[in-house]
């Protein structure tokens, strides 16, 4: 089985210190997305004002598990989104084709 990618890319409220949304996102991580099934791993990406999340996971079933699960976020989702200008996200999910 092919490994499933979520790609979101977003933009950050004015307001919030890159450091903060950092340490929110690693705290995030630590404490709810990687004890998911199928976790593999999260990247986060930025070009200038533009940041990207990179989750991958085993399977898209995971992967959906997953997303099924986030529809009621716990604090440390909502303190990750209070940096987000939720407006600006833009999401997909992909399966890993080809990897080399």
């Amino acid at each position: 089985m092919s490994n499933a990618i979520y790609y979101v890319a977003y933009k950050l409220k004015k307001s919030a210190s890159v450091p903060e949304f950092l340490l929110a996102a690693e705290e995030l991580n630590n404490g709810y997305i990687s004890k998911q099934p199928g976790y593999v791993s999260w990247k986060q990406l930025v070009d200038g004002e533009t940041w990207a999340d990179f989750a991958t996971f085993e399977t898209m079933g995971d992967l959906e598990s997953f997303l099924e699960k986030s529809r009621n976020p716990d604090e440390l989702a909502l303190k990750f989104y209070s940096y987000i200008n939720l407006m600006s996200c833009k999401s997909h999910k992909f399966l890993v084709e080809r990897s080399y």
